[in-house]
């Protein structure tokens, strides 16, 4: 299936899922956090909603992205979601799920590398903002 044609809001789901492995595998094989109540606690810097939204705000200032890529993080930022959040805005969760769009798509495509270039800059970005 053509991931242009998936629900924007099943892309970031996906992508949820894809970049939390990316998160998860960088603390433990790189940072060399093994211990549980750690890697929860590293792992929310990565994770967050906001962190995830100011990064898509650097990323298109910075032209870390391309304008297909702005395109399908703008499809996920504006899908309607009837979920109520709790710990965020609903302007910080929609530009959130846009970058988890954006992940989820990239997933589909099987395009692993230009998952780990963005994983690479998010992960420069969060280091210098935390």
């Amino acid at each position: 299936m053509r991931p242009e044609l998936i629900n924007p809001l099943a892309l970031a789901y996906l992508g949820d899922g894809v970049f939390e492995v990316y998160v998860r595998e960088y603390l433990i094989i790189e940072k060399n956090v093994t211990k549980p109540d750690l890697l929860q606690k590293e792992a929310i810097k990565f994770v967050s909603a906001k962190a995830q939204a100011q990064f898509m705000k650097e990323a298109i200032c910075q032209q870390w992205v391309s304008e297909e890529e702005i395109s399908i993080y703008k499809r996920g930022r504006n899908a309607k979601n009837t979920r109520t959040m709790k710990n965020t805005s609903v302007i910080i969760h929609n530009q959130s799920s846009g970058f988890e769009a954006l992940i989820g798509h990239l997933y589909l495509l099987h395009n692993d590398e230009r998952i780990s270039e963005i994983f690479e800059l998010y992960k420069e970005f969060v280091m210098r903002n935390s």
